[in-house]
């Protein structure tokens, strides 16, 4: 380890740990996993408007016994080819719950998936983003099996708690016990379970602990993550008397991740998913150049919904005049739909309580779920809906033409967006409610977490039906996208408020001098904008030049780009 990283380290420790003899345990631990690695050149990946990540589960297109790595290897060859340069592969090791979010063994591949060969062979052709679910792991892996044990360090990697201490101040993201009782070599103890009883949280109190999850963090960069994703980051840090929430420990122990990585993997992005109100959000970009490199726009798949189901994008577009960058190194991670709900917290501060109960109504009146957080005051509030993005746009007495308007509006403005899109599977391939999945588990994120057959998907997208036409235009407005350097990250957002009904925007990249208008009718009906400043092509339509006046169908999208 150089001596310049080793002066950055001990100052980090200093920060996160006031016992001097921990900061020495943890800069030793350290440089020993460190001496196997060696320093990585200056990095010279920028972003670009070619960067838009697909979410999926490593199984989510299945085929017979054949490894899921493989089946989705040869579906994006296939299908999706360089119309996306990067995937998001969600949690692809060993697990005993929560869809993969209950790790055993980080360091392991869930063998219905395949290898490590598999992740090997995939990143040849695309980016890969790995999940680092390190706020806790499974109650049956080897750490805590040997914590049950009191075996060192082990017994240390988890907090032990006194039942009859006052945690009423912390956040919950569920309405379940925040301790868990567990029997133990020394008899019975709580331990402290954030999301539930078969996900204990790690102890990052621990220094040994604390290095032993960055070793693995190096482990993924070596074996070919170019994205490694912090999921649930913000609860990383505990301290009894505060929300245990975005404790400055957590951020500190970021920015020490990527101090590391920094230096042996430059060309690392470390994403940062903190389902949160969005000053919160946000807080992790640091300084623009220390902490995450991108940060989950949570804010967006509710306010987009709003939008469209209300068909007025007035809130939507003083939201978008708000956001700002800290730098040009940094960037939004920009998505609708994934593995999990629509968040209902990001909005806070944005929408009233009554604009969230139109999300909420909506969810349910169009077949969905909603999930309740615990306030600590014996209150709970919606946290999450959980339903499909599609069916929450329009409700089964719509048309699919409807239905299927206003999900391309939603995703054309994902795409539009300063930032990099993430576009969910189940996004691109059309999906809907999966009302059996979640029947038939009793769990409510299983609508959205269908598994789907190669065969039927490869009959899908050779018929004309309403998966193709989704799949087909939003595989080619991402190649529309890839081509124009105003849709680069690095490009500028300006919101023009010309018409409540239609959200519009300017794109532009200063370096390239192009501009882009982005005009998206978000209602049922025709719209004539007049602005004598819109004159270009219209790259979403056939090819026409527009000048002063833009017609828009109902939830019909433009991007004009000024000749």
């Amino acid at each position: 380890m150089e001596k310049a990283l080793e002066e950055v380290l001990k100052r980090r420790l200093s920060f996160i740990y006031k016992d001097e003899e921990k900061q020495k345990k943890a800069l030793h631990k350290i440089a020993q996993n460190l001496d196997k690695y060696e320093n990585g050149a200056e990095c010279t990946r920028r972003f670009s408007q070619a960067d838009s990540i697909l979410i999926t589960y490593g199984d989510t297109i299945i085929d017979g016994d054949r490894p899921g790595l493989q089946v989705l290897e040869a579906f994006l060859k296939k299908y999706v080819k360089n119309a996306i340069n990067a995937v998001h592969i969600l949690p692809m090791y060993p697990y005993t719950s929560d869809d993969g979010f209950s790790v055993t063994d980080y360091r392991k591949i869930n063998p219905r998936l395949g290898n490590w060969n598999n992740i090997k062979q995939l990143s040849q052709d695309y980016s890969l983003m790995f999940d680092a679910v390190i706020n806790h792991i499974s109650k049956s892996s080897e750490w805590f099996q040997r914590y049950l044990k009191g075996e060192d360090p082990y017994k240390d990697y988890f907090i032990t708690c006194d039942p009859n201490e006052d945690y009423s101040s912390v956040t919950r993201p569920r309405a379940l016990p925040l301790l868990t009782k567990v029997e133990t070599v020394e008899g019975e103890k709580f331990v402290w379970t954030t999301f539930s009883d078969d996900q204990i949280d790690l102890n990052f109190e621990c220094p040994e602990l604390l290095a032993e999850v960055l070793d693995i963090l190096m482990f993924y960069a070596e074996n070919g993550a170019k994205y490694i994703r912090l999921d649930a980051i913000g609860f990383m840090w505990k301290e009894l008397g505060t929300s245990c929430m975005h404790l400055s420990q957590t951020h500190e122990i970021i920015k020490l991740m990527k101090d590391v990585l920094r230096a042996y993997f430059p060309e690392i992005r470390i994403v940062t998913e903190t389902n949160v109100p969005h000053e919160d959000n946000i807080s992790y970009f640091g300084n623009g150049y220390d902490e995450a490199d991108l940060v989950y726009q949570f804010p967006l798949p509710p306010l987009t919904m709003f939008s469209l189901l209300t068909g007025n994008a007035e809130v939507f577009a003083k939201w978008m005049e708000r956001l700002s960058l800290p730098s040009d190194k940094v960037t939004y991670f920009n998505f609708l739909s994934s593995h999990d709900g629509i968040g209902v917290r990001p909005t806070e501060g944005i929408l009233t309580r009554e604009e969230q109960q139109i999300l909420v109504d909506a969810a349910l009146k169009n077949g969905g779920a909603v999930s309740y957080k615990d306030n600590g005051d014996g209150t709970q509030s919606p946290y999450e809906l959980n339903i499909n993005y599609q069916d929450a746009l329009a409700g089964p007495d719509a048309s699919d033409e409807e239905r299927i308007a206003k999900f391309l509006a939603a995703e054309t403005i994902l795409l539009s967006l300063q930032g990099i899109p993430g576009i969910y599977i189940h996004s691109l391939l059309g999906s809907r409610n999966d009302y059996y999945g979640k029947t038939v588990s009793g769990i409510p994120r299983r609508i959205n977490r269908e598994k789907l057959s190669y065969d039927y998907i490869e009959d899908q997208l050779r018929e004309e039906t309403n998966r193709k036409r989704i799949f087909d235009e939003l595989i080619r407005r991402l190649n529309i996208r890839k081509g124009e350097t105003a849709f680069s990250p690095t490009a500028g957002q300006e919101v023009r408020k010309i018409d409540p009904e239609v959200l519009t925007f300017i794109r532009s990249n200063e370096e390239t001098g192009e501009r882009i208008w982005v005009l998206i009718n978000v209602t049922g009906k025709d719209k004539t904008i007049t602005e004598p400043q819109v004159k270009g092509k219209n790259l979403l339509g056939t090819g026409e030049n527009v000048s002063g006046n833009i017609r828009l169908k109902p939830w019909e999208c433009a991007w004009v780009k000024e000749q």
